[in-house]
């Protein structure tokens, strides 16, 4: 979802449904420093993007209800401001607020923090950290700030609990919480700078960005980054670094592409460049566990995504959730998810440190959804699948130079997220003309089932490059061990095109841009050219649904239920009538869940917040919005009284329309 993976994204996405949505717009030693966010995880606060450290997306209130849901009403908005600026390429609104300490605390994709009023939306500060706006961003987004609670500073003193703001622009900025004043102490003036001491130095400004909020733990915060796909070999590396959340200094490096030939994984990394390959960074959101002193770290794909021959083996620890030792950045343990990675199925989704009751005791886990499509279970303490997976072949490369892995994991009881083949007997179509469209694509292809790889005749990859599950990640009820999922369920096209054969227009046009269908990998013979399968009505190929909500549970393994997510006719009403089968849309966005047993999940191009019961699928509301949702919502109650609201930032851009909102709803007083 890095860079170019996004504005390739876009551009695919608007083929997608074309003009039918074209107006969508040493734990002891730190415990009493995380005494003050420790306590907060069972209130009515919303602490961290994942609303606790542990990235469990679980909220105790039950205010709200399965009864009562359908009543919710708008409580108020709040506009940044920044929708009418134009950029270069489109911002991505995707903030999820926190709230802690009585104030809401949110940022943009400009770089602004604000705070506000959580009963009334009204703004009690803003910051603005000036980000470039002219700059190139492929992907111009922000998720989110993160918190810290200094407990041995004075009451009352500046900067005693901060607000960590990331820039799209690579800088952590340390902002009072009460007033927005720069925490001057920290770093220079109150900011890093995360492009400084890089492996690989970016060549241009917007090869390197920060787009997720960093993890707190143990007096640090931990960050990764986002890096442009698919530019070059040795694309700007992806190190993860924790930094003094007081002071700004760094701790630790961890570089997820081994450096030194003492590492474990050095071997899985074979050839002249192979050590100095970029990227496989963490740009998705990092979890952490106090308890264990560990933070964990998803991982994304080796420069460049689609042709791997000159980072032959594993490459071990990219595409990977890996356990690193928050006090000293040491590799604990790692799970690969997809082995020499040539789809750009980076782990996008952020880790989930929930607890299951398995085989009748209860077992500390990490969630972990792919955009392969599939569930990963793993013991926290030592990444062994709690569920069992097993490594199953898959087609060779015929690319010379190209090493395909023989065999990528497999879970073997939870089933697949998301569709793993598309056959041409599969083909959907609404008309005879738009099926054959279809075939003729198709057809050509090779189409060899899950991980079959680039080619020069092109590949039918299936789930695509947008999932299976995407960065929205999961939600988990711990009352009845359900495991909620957004996925996408679109069949993409790649193939690789030797320099020779393209004419020099081309050839310049692919050098100078980042993300269009086809793309330059500099340091290798090729160019990359992908796209989505749809016909030329703008429609998939794929039977829809072309997003759905899936529930896992956890206590057995196997599927809850699944229900469509998103629907298009409500932007475009004839296409109500081209299928008995609820269409869905492809979904950006993750999901939540209460105690009282309610999902909220934004996330599709409609311009709804929908509510569905865990325990059944079944939808209880849908509320409008002034845009698509690209983002995951949260909630909060300010007095055990008080009122329970549900957040979410509304204008992802593109398909989702864009906007600048800040959307609350709650029960009527």
């Amino acid at each position: 979802m890095r860079f170019v993976r996004t504005v390739g994204r876009v551009v695919q996405l608007l083929m997608l449904f074309g003009l039918a949505l074209s107006a969508v717009p040493t734990h002891k030693l730190f415990a009493q420093s995380n005494a003050k966010s420790s306590a907060t995880n069972s209130s009515g606060e919303w602490v961290a993007n994942g609303h606790d450290a542990l990235g469990s997306r679980y909220s105790p209130l039950v205010q709200i209800t399965k009864d009562n849901v359908s009543q919710l009403t708008v409580a108020w908005t709040y506009r940044t401001g920044e929708a009418e600026v134009v950029t270069p390429q489109t911002t991505k609104f995707e903030a999820t607020s926190l709230m802690v300490d009585g104030m809401l605390f949110l940022s943009t994709p400009f770089g602004q923090a604000i705070a506000l009023d959580p009963e009334t939306g009204k703004a009690l500060w803003t910051y603005d950290g000036h980000s470039d706006r002219q700059g190139d961003w492929g992907d111009f987004a922000n998720r989110g700030v993160s918190t810290w609670f200094d407990a041995s500073a004075a009451a009352g003193s500046l900067c005693r609990r901060r607000i960590f703001l990331s820039t799209v622009d690579a800088r952590i900025i340390a902002l009072d919480s009460k007033t927005g004043a720069l925490c001057r102490r920290f770093g220079k003036g109150g900011t890093i700078r995360l492009k400084d001491g890089l492996h690989n130095s970016p060549y241009y400004a917007e090869e390197y960005a920060l787009t997720s909020p960093p993890a707190v733990i143990h007096g640090m915060i931990v960050s990764g980054s986002a890096v442009a796909d698919n530019n070059r070999t040795n694309a700007a590396s992806g190190e993860v670094r924790a930094y003094d959340a007081k002071t700004g200094a760094l701790r630790w490096s961890w570089d997820p592409i081994p450096r030194d030939s003492t590492d474990k994984a050095w071997a899985s990394w074979r050839g002249a460049m192979a050590h100095t390959t970029g990227a496989a960074n963490a740009w998705s959101v990092i979890a952490a566990d106090s308890a264990r002193d560990l933070v964990f770290v998803p991982t994304g794909s080796p420069s460049p995504d689609y042709y791997g021959g000159e980072r032959t083996g594993d490459n071990l620890y990219a595409n990977s959730i890996v356990a690193l030792r928050a006090s000293t950045g040491k590799v604990v343990w790692y799970f690969q998810t997809v082995h020499h990675d040539l789809w750009d199925y980076d782990v996008a989704s952020p880790p989930s440190l929930v607890t299951i009751v398995h085989n009748g005791r209860r077992v500390d886990v990490v969630l972990q959804a792919t955009k392969s499509g599939q569930l990963f279970v793993l013991d926290r303490s030592t990444g062994v699948p709690v569920f069992p997976v097993e490594e199953r072949p898959v087609p060779a490369s015929r690319i010379f130079g190209e090493h395909a892995s023989p065999t990528q994991p497999f879970n073997t009881v939870i089933p697949a997220l998301s569709p793993q083949r598309f056959s041409v007997d599969d083909v959907w179509a609404p008309t005879p003309d738009a099926r054959e469209a279809c075939l003729a694509q198709i057809r050509p292809l090779r189409n060899e089932g899950p991980f079959t790889p680039p080619s020069f005749e092109g590949s039918l990859v299936m789930p695509s490059n947008i999932g299976g599950a995407h960065w929205g990640g999961l939600a988990f009820d711990p009352a009845s061990q359900i495991a909620v999922v957004p996925v996408n369920r679109i069949a993409a096209y790649v193939q690789l095109i030797h320099l020779d054969e393209l004419d020099s227009t081309q050839a310049r046009q692919n050098s100078s841009r980042l993300g269009d269908q086809y793309t330059r990998m500099h340091g290798t013979p090729y160019v990359m050219r992908r796209r989505m399968l749809t016909a030329p009505n703008g429609l998939p190929c794929i039977p829809p649904p072309w997003g759905s909500l899936v529930a896992i549970n956890l206590a057995t393994g196997a599927r809850a239920w699944e229900v469509p997510l998103g629907d298009p006719a409500t932007l475009k009403p004839e296409l109500s009538a081209i299928s008995k089968t609820p269409l869905g849309t492809p979904n950006l966005g993750g999901p939540i869940v209460t105690a009282s047993g309610i999902v909220f999940i934004g996330g599709t191009f409609d311009h709804v917040l929908r509510a569905f019961d865990v325990a059944t699928g079944k939808e209880l509301w849908k509320g409008p919005l002034p845009g698509g949702a690209r983002a995951t919502p949260m909630t909060y109650q300010l007095t055990p009284t008080g009122r329970q609201f549900v957040v979410i930032a509304v204008g992802g851009g593109d398909e989702f329309g864009k906007g600048d909102y800040v959307v609350a709803f709650a029960l009527p007083r």
